[in-house]
């Protein structure tokens, strides 16, 4: 499955109302909560902070990808979140992330959970493509650019 599967304006918050790591994580699980994409946001929030607690899921050149495995999710499913003043994510580069991408699988889809994940990653190598991302004012705009990827 594709990343541009899972992206519609229900799963993206732009602009992330959120200052802390912790706030963005339970804003984008309030977003899947709200999207209907999750049937307990509360175990969700635990088990994403639980795997952030195992080392930061902030990465570099402003990207951050909080993830966990949870039974709380029927299919692999993603929320994005864009902050274009950035927040700090405890980032590997030690700078504020400002794309953030929170994806959830079930425990038995390590697969789809690895494939999506490095799907991410190619996606942002692209500077270019990242700043579009973080310039873009609505939902509407952010699944867009993916399409147009």
């Amino acid at each position: 499955m594709a990343i541009v599967d899972l992206i519609s304006t229900s799963v993206v918050r732009v602009p992330l109302k959120s200052k802390t790591k912790t706030e963005v994580i339970r804003e984008l699980v309030d977003v899947l909560d709200k999207a209907d994409k999750i049937s307990d946001k509360e175990s969700v929030f635990k088990a994403v902070i639980a795997r952030e607690n195992m080392g930061s899921t902030g990465l570099e050149k402003g990207i951050a990808v909080p993830h966990a495995k949870t039974e709380k999710v029927k299919n692999l499913t993603l929320a994005i979140g864009v902050a274009p003043d950035g927040v700090d994510f405890d980032a590997l580069d030690g700078e504020k992330s400002k794309l953030f991408f929170l994806l959830l699988a079930q425990p038995n889809q390590s697969g789809p959970h690895i494939e999506a994940l490095a799907e991410i990653a190619r996606i942002t190598r692209s500077q270019s493509f990242c700043r579009l991302l973080v310039n873009a004012a609505t939902p509407e705009e952010v699944v867009e650019l993916f399409r147009e990827d």
